[in-house]
């Protein structure tokens, strides 16, 4: 595969590769494209948790009653943790 690219992107791709941080300008590109991989996998999965938190609804419960549930069962977890 060639990649044409103009004289500027071109110019620091060669700075990168010549860091030593890479052995060639492929590699510049391959470690480009990986993090790219990396970030587009990370947006898709928020926005899926997004989607999942929209899709349930609106909890019923008051702040109050959701701290205090969240309060018993972190003491529960607790209590769980020091019996073992």
């Amino acid at each position: 595969m060639n990649i044409s690219l103009p004289d500027a992107m071109k110019d620091w791709v060669e700075q990168q590769a010549a860091t030593g941080r890479y052995s060639n300008s492929s590699d510049v590109v391959r470690d480009l494209i990986r993090r790219e991989q990396v970030r587009a996998e990370k947006i898709a999965n928020m926005q899926r948790l997004v989607d999942e938190a929209r899709a349930s609804g609106i909890d019923p419960r008051s702040v109050d009653e959701i701290m205090a549930d969240v309060r018993a069962k972190a003491m529960e977890a607790a209590a769980v943790s020091v019996q073992t």
